[in-house]
């Protein structure tokens, strides 16, 4: 049973769009839709007393559709032994024990948990001789053929456009064979290899025709990085640059997306442009954004023209255009603030946040030991300065982003000043010398830990916090002492709730950028609104805003935004120093993601970038504003 098809009334919705997408709200939900078909035609075949040819992705986007499939196996008796299985590619040259391997992601989040008979799996062979590299894949490309072709492709998408491995150029009518990889694709994928220097160049991957020959092709995409490059695939013509858009010529073919990862589809982005809309307030205050944008215009300057202009006269039918703007002049002016825990005795009827209580329990979610300073660093400390009792929760230890120099270096400073403890760090120092990968080592995690601890409070005391405030949680899973990180746990989640219910806080302030290369953020939003809903019935949660900041990554859209918070260059500075003190993340970050800045200057860019935004459309001129949007649980 395929994921169903729009009715008819969505189709105006849906004109620009060239390949068939539905959209979760996220992807867990996604991912059990998916699982589903999956099963369903597992079953169907089953019936017919049919093998069922599964096509496969690796990466993170699959990694909850195969927990899916093997709790359904576990607890719902499906079965896998009519199944075979065909992977889209592997790296090359790879050995199918490295960690990094396919074939090694394969078993540890699918085959190893399920019926599968052995010799019905078949992953490209990354130790192949490169002599024998296209004999290889022209039996790899027959073995599908003899087994009738893929009944169900499933298939991720990488932020170049790439599908399986096929890269921008590549030909519509490519089979199976040995690649190049784009450099994209590979730094992308530095994290898992320590270094883009240790991501191999080459890989086999299958080509666009095998694919396409698929009689079911269901392609995933998480993220708001991937936002771009989905629009394109969908809505843009065909293009080699873009790959994914290939699958425009597919018959059976749906793209499966969270909300993050369609934003930029026409329905959602500019969705009047589709010939109608449901206009609420919301979506009221992001056309006039938009409209600011692409006349380059404050919004107390446009006109009744531009609105017409620009596909937005259907705002007019209810509306004066003096009105629309006045509205949204209104709801982003009374967004500014510079007291993020409200003003005491004041009228706060046009402020974002309650005047009472006057001085407030705040507790700040940090996913890691640094978030806090960069992302909300002139906010906390305008909290603690105006008299908040503010607490700081560190969910993870981030012990892995410390690198082994910095750790070996806090070692021999330790043994220089303490010559009787040498003897019982030379087995480390020697571990950590000329090694420059992660050591999955519980002394070197442990001081690591400890380093980013230290940093940790160094910073918080500038800012002027107690140290009997900050509150080191390190969840369970992330305490792996490797990238990959354990599935979250009943473990993870009493610690969030203990410390909820232990301070009662009146604000919560938690990361909301789900754009982050680690995934991290992520998965602590996640505990956190899991552990909300737990909580929400609690008298003292009546009481309790929650409010979302983003990271160094990317920035929330000015019609999202519940708060702005400004800052003084002065504030600027401070937040600067704040950040400065988590020293071994500032000079030599290990997953800093694609952008080579130092977060302190990708943060004041960003905060300088939001203030000019802010401007533009018409607010007073500032040098810099962080932002929160409010989470209503």
């Amino acid at each position: 049973m395929n994921i169903s098809y729009k009715s008819p009334g969505d189709l105006e919705q849906t004109r620009f769009e060239k390949i068939h997408s539905v959209i979760f709200d996220d992807s867990k939900k996604a991912s059990l839709m998916i699982a589903k078909e999956i099963s369903d035609l597992i079953k169907e075949k089953q019936k017919q007393k049919k093998n069922c040819v599964l096509g496969l992705a690796t990466g993170s986007s699959p990694i909850s559709v195969y927990q899916e499939l093997v709790r359904l196996h576990n607890q719902e008796g499906l079965s896998f032994k009519n199944v075979i299985t065909f992977n889209l590619d592997e790296y090359y040259p790879m050995s199918k024990d490295d960690i990094n391997s396919y074939n090694h992601f394969m078993n540890i989040h699918l085959f190893d948990h399920i019926d599968i008979l052995k010799e019905n799996i078949n992953i490209p062979d990354g130790s192949v001789p490169i002599e024998k590299i296209n004999d290889y894949c022209n039996k790899y490309e027959n073995k599908i053929k003899k087994c009738g072709g893929i009944d169900f492709q499933l298939l991720g998408i990488g932020r170049t456009g790439h599908i399986g491995f096929n890269e921008p150029g590549s030909n519509y009518n490519s089979i199976t064979r040995l690649v190049h990889l784009d450099y994209l694709t590979r730094n992308d994928a530095r994290k898992s290899f320590f270094g883009i220097e240790n991501v191999p160049t080459t890989a086999i991957t299958m080509g666009i025709r095998t694919i396409r020959k698929s009689k079911r092709i269901v392609l995933m995409a998480w993220g708001n990085n991937k936002s771009s490059v989905v629009q394109k695939a969908i809505e843009d013509k065909i293009d080699s640059n873009i790959p994914a858009s290939y699958l425009q010529d597919h018959k059976n073919v749906t793209f499966v997306l969270d909300n993050a990862a369609s934003e930029n589809l026409t329905r959602i982005r500019t969705p009047w442009k589709t010939g109608y809309s449901d206009w609420n307030d919301e979506l009221k205050g992001k056309a006039v954004a938009w409209l600011c944008e692409i006349t380059n215009k404050s919004i107390l300057n446009l006109t009744e023209s531009d609105y017409n202009e620009n596909n937005l006269s259907e705002l007019l039918i209810d509306s004066s255009y003096y009105d629309l703007n006045l509205d949204f002049y209104k709801k982003i002016h009374r967004s500014i603030t510079g007291w993020p825990g409200g003003k005491p005795d004041s009228d706060d009827k046009a402020r974002p946040e309650r005047s009472e209580p006057p001085r407030k329990r705040v507790l700040i979610f940090s996913p890691h030991p640094d978030d806090d300073v960069i992302s909300m660093g002139g906010t906390f400390d305008r909290l603690v300065s105006q008299g908040h009792e503010v607490h700081v929760a560190y969910q993870t230890s981030g012990n892995i982003a410390v690198s082994n120099s910095d750790v070996l270096k806090f070692l021999e400073v330790i043994d220089s000043i303490f010559p009787d403890c040498a003897s019982d760090n030379n087995d480390i120092i020697d571990l950590l010398k000329d090694n420059t990968e992660i050591i999955n080592n519980a002394r070197v995690r442990e001081i690591a830990a400890s380093i980013r601890e230290k940093e940790s409070l160094a910073a918080t005391r500038f800012i002027g916090l107690e140290d009997k405030n900050v509150h080191f949680l390190k969840l369970p899973f992330y305490e792996t002492g490797t990238v990959k990180k354990n599935q979250t746990s009943k473990a993870d989640k009493k610690i969030i709730l203990d410390i909820i219910n232990e301070i009662k806080p009146h604000q919560i302030y938690a990361a909301g950028d789900l754009a982050d290369p680690h995934g991290t953020h992520k998965v602590c939003l996640d505990i956190l609104f899991d552990c909300l809903a737990v909580l929400k019935n609690k008298s003292f949660m009546k009481d309790c805003w929650v409010w979302l900041y983003r990271g160094a990554w990317h920035e929330w859209p000015i019609h999202e935004i519940d708060m702005a918070v400004p800052m003084s260059p002065n504030q600027v500075l401070r937040k600067r120093k704040a950040i400065f003190y988590h020293q071994t993340q500032k000079d030599n970050v290990m997953f800093q993601g694609d952008d080579n800045r130092e977060f302190w200057v990708r943060a004041e860019d960003r905060n300088r970038e939001i203030a000019k935004k802010f401007r533009d459309i018409g607010m007073s001129d500032y040098t810099a504003i962080e932002t929160f949007k409010r989470y209503h649980f």
